[in-house]
């Protein structure tokens, strides 16, 4: 019993304990140049180990949800950043932790007051890790009412048409077809019709 408290009391002096980074941890978010957001990450992880910084930096994430994006009536699951020029870093905010996050390549700032980082409130930080591990994926909708779209499948293959109506749920579209000299509506899933 006395062996395992000289751990638990090792481990809280070191910050090495769940319960120090649990306890007293907190997210902040840091601005990047846009587009730099994955660069940022992997340059702050490297310098998070290479100066021994990973009993106050415990996480860095660039928050993504995945997409399905549908072009040239192909579909595709992307990442789409939630937040562009954004990073969410969870540390402990020392004088050390600040200088090594603050000084990494590509990093303008922590969102805050001049130099007083704001921790994002918990409820706000579980909210966007929530979001990026959501089962379905979005789907990017590229089609709006009044497209002219040209059908690349199924019977009306190389019909033209217009869209009259864009259901995301279920990924579908009612396109409007001239046939027999009246326009006739036609239900389509969004990878059978391409922009005209």
């Amino acid at each position: 019993m006395v062996a395992q408290q000289t751990v638990a009391e090792a481990q809280s002096e070191t910050g090495s304990g769940d319960s120090t980074k649990n306890a007293d941890a907190k997210w902040y978010v840091i601005h990047t140049y846009s587009g730099y957001e994955n660069k940022v990450k992997t340059n702050l992880e490297h310098r998070i180990a290479s100066m021994d910084m990973a009993h106050k930096i415990f996480r860095v994430v660039v928050p993504t949800e995945e997409e399905v994006e549908i072009k040239n009536g192909q579909r595709r699951t992307v990442q789409r950043k939630l937040y562009p020029g954004y990073v969410l870093v969870e540390m402990l905010l020392e004088d050390d932790s600040w200088y090594v996050v603050r000084n990494t390549p590509g990093v303008t700032s922590f969102v805050g007051h001049g130099n007083n980082p704001t921790p994002l409130p918990e409820s706000e930080a579980q909210a966007i890790l929530k979001q990026m591990h959501e089962e379905k994926p979005q789907v990017r909708i590229t089609y709006h009412k009044s497209d002219r779209v040209k059908i690349v499948d199924g019977p009306f293959a190389e019909f033209l048409g217009t869209i009259d109506a864009v259901d995301e749920e279920k990924t579908k579209l009612r396109v409007l077809v001239s046939m027999f000299g009246r326009e006739t509506p036609v239900e389509l899933d969004f990878l059978q019709v391409e922009k005209a």
